[in-house]
């Protein structure tokens, strides 16, 4: 799954296979910890990730949101600048 950023010890990925892996979504992992989240409702839907990095990940989402869906739909990845 490839890095599009990375900070604060949180790394941010993302992966999708045309059609097949809706809802369009980012994967936080935070050292054993993992949480996926919605790019439209920037909530985590699935994980265990620490409320704090909950946080971060929110507050960088919310920074990028537009060139976040802007690659799910290209299906074209790019590095985004850290929190």
């Amino acid at each position: 799954m490839p890095e599009i950023c990375r900070f604060y010890g949180i790394i941010i990925k993302m992966f999708f296979k045309p059609k097949e892996h809706e809802p369009s979504h980012l994967h936080a992992l935070y050292g054993e910890h993992v949480g996926i989240f919605d790019l439209k409702t920037m909530k985590m839907t699935e994980g265990d990730l620490p409320k704090k990095a909950q946080e971060l990940v929110h507050e960088w989402m919310e920074l990028n949101q537009d060139k976040l869906l802007d690659m799910w739909a290209s299906q074209r990845l790019e590095k985004l600048p850290p929190l």
